[in-house]
């Protein structure tokens, strides 16, 4: 059976607060950072409710290899992987359909 693994980044702004996180239901784990299902997390107290940037894997090992590496980073690192792709910060979870 194949999955799919996403590692991506939430913000509560542009330059703000991150979050780095695994997954593999992006819509479902996004949806979860936004109705702030745990809120005494850091997501929901810093309102980290923009999916920014993501990356997908067929290899769970690789996925959490690659989420360890991104939070090890300096925040301007990370500041730029997203602009790579988004330049303008937008929230990419927009594109799903409703849950």
């Amino acid at each position: 059976m194949d999955f799919t693994y996403y590692v991506y980044i939430m913000a509560s702004a542009k330059c703000g607060y991150l979050y780095i996180g695994i997954t593999d239901n992006l819509p479902r784990r996004v949806h979860e950072h936004k109705t702030k299902t745990n809120p005494a997390c850091h997501t929901a107290k810093h309102n980290i409710t923009q999916l920014v940037f993501f990356e997908s894997f067929n290899n769970v090992m690789v996925a959490i290899k690659r989420e360890k590496q991104l939070k090890k980073w300096r925040r301007n690192w990370k500041f730029n992987l997203v602009e790579t792709s988004n330049p303008t910060w937008q929230d990419l979870s927009l594109r799903f359909k409703a849950a």
